[in-house]
């Protein structure tokens, strides 16, 4: 059986080893950041059981700062076997979220009858606040495992998106990994990052972990021309790498576009879709668990969570029979999930047969507590945002 649950200190090691085989901003291969994150995260479930407990609803959205982290644990052995995450909000007001957007210029000679266009990269400052999901890694050695785990992993992101609505923004944001090499290093970064901040693609990334003001503060807001760069650096922008061919399809069958922008480190694509119209955010809800059924005569199969009074939270991507906004689960999903009759519980019809991950039928006439659809709106920013003291 595979549980999701949020990762706990001891996970650290684990985490570090599966972070130094891949170069995700999301989870550097720092072992002191990634305590860090995981110390924040568990402040984060804890936060929001105190006021889903305090107000028996769905908690009124944050202005920015919750990072909730998905830990995969084998539970025959124990061991943690990949990591997902979702920051709330992605920047904001004065700290907006840093990225180059792609554009074009064309030119035209009427002496020589000869015209030309050539793809420029222009500073853009979102300070809208999305919600991010990223930092998708898992262990190699379970990344074809018949049950997908690494599809659970990325979908379980947006269960939980949906049945805690209110507290992410109306628009979701995945930044792409582009291609790099052998030692981790960005020929993007190289030939355009480090001409204005003298780093290296990992210090820089490392750094960005606490803040990221000095990237709007050093990099130029003038048009940097395409053309000038060297093939190396043109032709990873707007790429992913092998590793991340599967997470761009996932993404894009459940909705997510190139929005323009690429990645100020490595040059990725920036993807991004209206939270309301991801299926799986649209299809969760939360229900009262009612006992348990045998597997057999379960008529559902999907997510089933459960977000404990001190911010423990778990979940299962396991077979279910909901109706009149109650839930049953097998046996063993109860254990595993440590339920109780009466308990509040997360619930996604999600069939991992289909690209998207959506049910094969979307009813919701099993009932549950509606989702409060916050709305917000995305500026782009020309001129840099004032660093707050």
């Amino acid at each position: 059986m595979f549980l999701f649950r949020q990762p706990q200190l001891d996970d650290a090691d684990m985490l570090f080893k599966l972070a130094r085989t891949s170069h995700f901003v999301n989870l550097p291969p720092a072992k002191d950041i990634i305590e860090e994150k995981i110390v924040h995260s568990r402040q984060s479930f804890r936060a929001l059981a105190s006021e889903q407990r305090r107000t028996h609803r769905r908690p009124k959205a944050a202005f920015t700062g919750p990072l909730y982290m998905f830990c995969v644990e084998d539970t025959e052995t124990g061991h943690c076997l990949g990591v997902s995450m979702v920051i709330a909000r992605m920047g904001g007001p004065g700290h907006p979220n840093v990225s180059f957007r792609v554009d074009k210029r064309e030119f035209f000679s009427e002496e020589l009858h000869i015209g030309s266009s050539t793809q420029v990269l222009e500073l853009d400052l979102d300070e809208s606040g999305p919600t991010e999901v990223g930092g998708l890694i898992l262990s190699p050695a379970f990344r074809r495992h018949p049950a997908r785990v690494g599809k659970q992993l990325s979908l379980l992101r947006f269960h939980f998106i949906g049945i805690h609505r209110s507290m992410f923004a109306g628009r979701l944001l995945a930044e792409m990994m582009a291609p790099i090499d052998a030692d981790g290093n960005s020929p993007f970064w190289e030939y355009v990052g480090r001409r204005f901040i003298n780093l290296t693609y990992e210090e820089a990334y490392r750094f960005s972990q606490r803040s990221r003001d000095f990237m709007f503060e050093l990099m130029p807001r003038e048009p940097l021309y395409v053309s000038l760069l060297p093939p190396e650096a043109r032709r990873v922008i707007g790429a992913v790498g092998p590793d991340t061919v599967p997470a761009r399809r996932l993404l894009e069958a459940l909705g997510f576009a190139a929005n323009g922008c690429v990645d100020i480190f490595d040059g990725g694509p920036h993807l991004d879709v209206k939270t309301d119209d991801v299926p799986l955010v649209k299809d969760s809800a939360l229900v009262e668990y009612a006992g348990t059924i045998a597997a057999s005569k379960a008529k559902s199969s999907g997510f089933v969570s459960h977000l404990t009074t001190d911010g423990d939270f778990r979940a299962l991507h396991t077979p279910f029979t909901r109706s009149a906004g109650k839930v049953r689960v097998p046996k063993a999903a109860a254990e595993a999930l440590v339920l109780e009759t009466g308990d509040l519980v997360g619930v996604t019809g999600c069939s991992l047969s289909s690209p998207s991950g959506a049910a094969a039928s979307r009813s919701r006439s099993g009932g549950g507590r509606k989702v409060s659809k916050p709305t917000t709106s995305r500026t782009k920013n020309t001129a840099p945002a004032r660093r707050r003291s």
